[in-house]
Formats: structure tokens, C-alpha cells, sequence
């Protein structure tokens, strides 16, 4: 039992410890206040239900664990990349023409971009802090931890825009 409680302790204080933890959360949170924000309005109908704004939120959190994955493993996502692009000159024509199109894709909505860069940079920051305190779990369990830990931060930042517990604190602070 206390072997349990020990466990929870050390997970609980791993953000302590890992201070880059505590950044990708905050970017995390700003990502999800931002998505509100910047979600497509359609009409004054406006609503969570419309398809629109659902299509929204899951290519914006698609995207998100596209970039906590490729930041959590790029290592063995490399490695398994050249394997294939080595197989072919025509897999490597085809793998090249979709990297350039979709950075193309990217340079033409920067602020999509913006939000991967930061994103992938706070990734790849917790995961070298968690390095530092040598806790390294396999790969692909890392890529689900930092990918769940990006989600709910994603979520927290919704409900305070949703909430209006941002607002609520920007006109206290004006006052």
C-alpha cells in the first residue's frame, strides 16, 4: 500500500521536479484559450454543437497530439521514416512531396505554425527535463503521457475562456 502512495507522490511532485512539465502545461492551457478565441464563428446560432466548430476543435487537438508525438519519439519515428524512404526512390518522391506540402500548407496560415512551433518546443523541452531527472519511460508511453497531459491542459484553457474565468479576472484587474 504505502509502495502505491509512494508511486502517486513521486508522479504528483514530477512537475516539481521537472519544471518544463509546468511550461508545456501553461502552453497547453494558452492553446486552449486560444482555439476559443480564434474558433470559427458562423452566425449568431452560434453554438458548440454546430459541425463547423467540431470539426475545429478535433483538427486542433488532432494536430496536437500529431506534434506531442512526433516531439515525444523522434528518434524511433526517424529511424522508421529513413527504413522506409531507403525502401524506394519512390516512396522517398512521395514522402518529400507531402513534408513540402504540408509545410507549404503551414507557411501560408502562420499562426498555425506559431502554435506547432511552441507547442513542439515546450514538448521537446519537458521531455529533455525529464531526461535530466532520468525518468525515461518507453516511447510510445511517453508520446500517450505528453499527449494527454497537452489534452487536458488544452481542456483546462477551454473551460476558463468558456467559463468566463478569464474574463471575470481581467476586469477585477482592471478595476
Amino acid at each position: 500500500m504505502s509502495g502505491v502512495i509512494n508511486g502517486i507522490l513521486r508522479l504528483a511532485l514530477l512537475p516539481l521536479r521537472a519544471p518544463f512539465l509546468l511550461l508545456l502545461l501553461l502552453v497547453s492551457i494558452y492553446l486552449g484559450v486560444h482555439w476559443v478565441v480564434n474558433a470559427p464563428v458562423q452566425g449568431l446560432l452560434h453554438s458548440e454543437q454546430d459541425p463547423v466548430h467540431g470539426l475545429y476543435w478535433t483538427v486542433e487537438c488532432l494536430q496536437a497530439v500529431l506534434v506531442v508525438v512526433v516531439a515525444s519519439v523522434p528518434d524511433l519515428l526517424l529511424s522508421q521514416l529513413s527504413a522506409l524512404m531507403a525502401a524506394s526512390r519512390v516512396i522517398t518522391l512521395i514522402i518529400s512531396l507531402l513534408l513540402v506540402t504540408i509545410g507549404g500548407l503551414y507557411l501560408l496560415h502562420l499562426s498555425a505554425l506559431a502554435d506547432v512551433v511552441i507547442l513542439a518546443t515546450a514538448v521537446l523541452l519537458a521531455r529533455l527535463d525529464l531526461i535530466r531527472i532520468r525518468v525515461v519511460p518507453a516511447p510510445l508511453l511517453t508520446a500517450l503521457a505528453l499527449s494527454g497531459y497537452v489534452m487536458i491542459g488544452v481542456w483546462i484553457g477551454r473551460e476558463l475562456q468558456l467559463g468566463g474565468l478569464l474574463g471575470a479576472v481581467a476586469i477585477k484587474g482592471v478595476s
